[in-house]
């Protein structure tokens, strides 16, 4: 047995914060990755709460018919409670250490295993083609946990929107193919 999990970062937005609405491209952009998932029979959806989020997979949930599920679980990872003016070199600090963290933050692992938390319920789920809506840095250290040789500068590299695809086979064997 087979399930294909589709890891997706959210279409081009105009902020950071919770409420931060897609610009005018990352609508276009939407639109687009909902044509991209046309030939797929995906029959699950789970995305981050964040507006972004739902904006970027809102158009393929619609085309395929599918209520999307929002999970807290896939919302951007916090790096500090207070803002840091440096916070670009403490990011990249974070995934050479994945136990650093700042104040009122969560270090990489912490990240790591709360995104992890989401592919292992997916592994009980009866859906066999299913689609997460994440953020890039949440998305980065997904990636990570399956494939050590992502860092900060495959985050960097990262787009908006981005998709990748990670397979589970047997429930066992992860393999991770970018798209």
């Amino acid at each position: 047995m087979s399930k294909k999990v589709f890891l997706v970062r959210h279409c081009q937005a105009k902020g950071q914060e919770e409420s931060a609405i897609l610009t005018e491209e990352g609508f276009l952009q939407a639109e687009a990755l909902s044509r991209f998932f046309e030939p797929y029979k995906i029959d699950h959806i789970i995305s981050s709460p964040f507006t972004r989020a739902l904006q970027t997979i809102e158009p393929t949930a619609r085309v395929k018919g599918i209520k999307v599920e929002e999970d807290v679980r896939l919302t951007e990872r916090i790096l500090s409670a207070t803002p840091m003016n440096d916070w670009y070199e403490k990011l990249e600090k974070t995934f050479q250490d994945l136990d650093l963290s700042y104040e009122g933050g969560e270090s990489s692992l912490e990240a790591m295993r709360r995104a992890q938390s989401v592919i292992q319920e997916i592994a009980d789920h009866e859906a066999e083609c299913i689609v997460l809506v994440t953020h890039g840095n949440l998305l980065a250290l997904l990636l990570k946990s399956y494939d050590s040789m992502i860092g900060f500068q495959q985050w960097a590299d990262l787009r908006n929107p981005d998709v990748f695809l990670l397979e589970l086979k047997n429930f066992k064997t992860k393999r991770l193919y970018p798209l």
